[in-house]
């Protein structure tokens, strides 16, 4: 089977240009996206799916791993165009469904732009599902949250598509819950696959992937003290200035201690990683330390 990564440039402010990989699977009679990347990138992936000679007429489903705007954008023209099925879990299914929800729940720059439409889910999907496909191999269904409060991974024989449940060393990590990331790196290192394929780099093999899940755990670490840090200095900082009892530091509420804004700066420049503010989702996972 030929499993294809599309590269998608995008630019979330002027100043932050990213990119998300699609990966397209399958054969000339029965073909599959695992994400969707953004809006108006439509005719690139149906140009490359011409040129390895996939028919778009016959792409059947496209897997979504979660429901942010990079990887849900072409969606709906998709399933609108070709009729092919939609599948995703049901805790990344109502912003996909509403992007309207997921913007005021969730606001980012340029959002409308790279989301595109909201999209119908046709098939809901969970941990141990097991999707049998027009050619007879089956995708299998791994929950790994964390990034996102829901997302999945999919596993095609040994492959792995794992979106963006891996922290990335050298890049900006974003994650909604610490627990369920680091549940989702022990889940991942255990998979039983040659070869993994990710959302934002080349596609790793199994003893890759265990080098990227260690620098993913290093990362977690790193941030964990860099906030705990952040935050008794913070708390320490609001005492001196309100006459908060030292009996009462632990359980003083973050909106009583210090403004988030303070301790991403300060976050920041304990990891002498400035950049990191650039995103204002970055504010989510300091959040989500706190």
């Amino acid at each position: 089977m030929k499993i294809e990564q599309i590269k998608i440039d995008f630019n979330v402010t002027p100043e932050i240009k990213r990119f998300v990989y699609v990966y397209l699977f399958g054969t000339a009679d029965a073909c599959y996206l695992v994400d969707s990347g953004v809006a108006g990138c439509e005719a690139e992936i149906e140009s490359r799916m011409a040129r390895l000679g996939f028919a778009s007429e016959n792409l059947k489903g496209i897997f979504l791993t979660h429901a942010h705007p990079d990887h849900i954008g072409t969606a709906n023209y998709f399933r609108t165009k070709y009729g092919c099925k939609v599948y995703a879990s049901e805790g990344e299914k109502r912003w996909i469904e509403n992007i309207d929800v997921q913007f005021a729940e969730r606001p980012i720059p340029n959002f409308y732009k790279l989301a595109g439409a909201s999209t119908p889910v046709d098939v809901v999907v969970g941990d141990g599902d097991k999707i049998d496909l027009c050619d007879g191999n089956v995708l299998n269904v791994v929950a790994t949250p964390g990034h996102s409060a829901d997302e999945v991974s999919y596993v095609l024989n040994d492959c792995a598509f794992i979106g963006d449940a891996i922290p990335v060393k050298g890049d900006i990590p974003i994650l909604v819950n610490v627990p369920d990331t680091r549940a989702t790196l022990e889940r991942i290192a255990a998979l039983d696959c040659d070869t993994f394929y990710p959302a934002w780099d080349h596609t790793y093999d199994a003893r890759e992937m265990q080098v990227k899940v260690a620098e993913a755990e290093a990362l977690l670490n790193a941030i964990e003290s860099a906030v705990k840090q952040s935050k008794a200095f913070a708390v320490s900082a609001a005492v001196k200035q309100s006459a908060v009892p030292s009996a009462n530091l632990e359980s003083a509420s973050l909106s009583e201690s210090s403004d988030l804004a303070a301790i991403v700066d300060e976050v920041c420049a304990r990891l002498s990683a400035p950049m990191l503010k650039m995103n204002p989702l970055f504010k989510t996972t300091v959040k989500a330390f706190l």
